[in-house]
């Protein structure tokens, strides 16, 4: 891009900056209902009684229960169908696109800040009204180079009353182009792939190190016995330091799975099925369901994990369906 073409795409650029999301205030689709506050507490393992049981909430000082703040930008997503059909157009949609024509496909979502101003209780309708609040100058990261857009949502109620903020922050940039892979010299050799590789620091280096050897270790409080996924210093139950690990079996079933469509990232085989895999050991970690046509996964699915090397660096533990595992095993 030449300095004449940077400043014309900057022109337009920041005009996007203060232009509102949405026409008007976005209603949710649904009121809050404790079925939604159940199922999010649930998957989040938050366990606060204020949030789904109604007897200790009527003997509170509230009287009635409430949502979960952290629940504040749930109430106006768009549904499952967005996957097949995409989000509607709005503000921050033309953004992106604007951003796409001129080369800078890539996205990555920076950081989330919340603030909470009120409670949203059972019955309330929640409007959400946004902006595109600011846009950074031309920046170059290890990513590539890029912008900074961050948006800022406001969420009331039915009564006008603030509920709670949301800045969300992403970085859109021109994604490094990667190099064309040489074909194979035979039908037989094994074509991998090239992955963003996982960071190994003090806290995660062994778990890591265990799946190089084909293992995929679980980390156990010493003092309470609980198990925990990911790797952490400290017991999420009891708070002791003390841990060691057992090695699982890799039997389990998906909890819950999403099918990634876009971006497509360079080393991954598409369709991707990422799913939570809740393991016979009684904990739960995120991998890749292969193995499977993408239209047969289902939440419950039995499952049967194996540590392959997914690229010429990694491996990694991948789930197959229980019948296509015993087969291929």
């Amino acid at each position: 891009m030449t300095p004449e073409q940077r400043q014309a795409f900057e022109e337009g650029l920041y005009q996007f900056v203060g232009r509102s999301l949405h026409p008007e205030p976005k209603r949710s689709y649904d009121t809050v209902n404790g079925a939604m506050i159940r199922q999010w507490a649930e998957v989040m393992g938050d366990r606060n009684p204020a949030y789904t049981d109604a007897d200790w909430a009527a003997s509170s000082a509230r009287g009635h229960l409430i949502a979960p703040p952290a629940m504040l930008y749930v109430w106006n997503q768009e549904g499952y169908a967005v996957a097949s059909t995409g989000r509607p157009g709005d503000g921050l949609a033309d953004l992106v696109a604007y951003f796409d024509s001129h080369g800078f496909t890539g996205s990555l979502g920076t950081n989330v800040d919340q603030e909470y101003f009120a409670e949203a209780k059972l019955g309330d309708a929640i409007y959400e009204d946004a902006v595109i609040e600011e846009i950074s100058e031309q920046k170059s990261t290890a990513r590539g180079l890029g912008y900074f857009l961050q948006t800022l949502a406001k969420f009331r109620n039915q009564d006008g009353e603030l509920i709670g903020t949301q800045r969300f922050r992403v970085f859109k940039f021109i994604p490094p182009e990667v190099p064309a892979q040489e074909k194979p010299e035979s039908a037989t050799e094994l074509e991998l792939p090239t992955r963003i590789q996982a960071p190994r620091g003090q806290d995660n280096a062994w778990w890591w190190d265990a799946c190089d050897e084909g293992r995929v270790l679980i980390q156990r409080c010493k003092s309470c016995q609980t198990l925990r996924h990911p790797p952490r210093p400290m017991c999420g139950e009891c708070q002791s330091t003390e841990w060691d690990s057992i090695e699982s079996s890799l039997d389990g079933e998906i909890y819950s799975f999403v099918e990634m469509h876009y971006p497509k990232f360079p080393g991954y085989q598409y369709p991707l099925i990422v799913a939570v895999i809740s393991l016979a050991e009684g904990t739960r970690l995120v991998a890749n369901v292969v193995g499977i046509d993408s239209a047969e996964v289902r939440i419950g699915l039995k499952v049967k994990g194996r540590v392959e090397q997914v690229d010429e660096k990694t491996m990694l533990p991948q789930f197959y369906p229980v019948d296509a595992a015993e087969v291929s095993a």
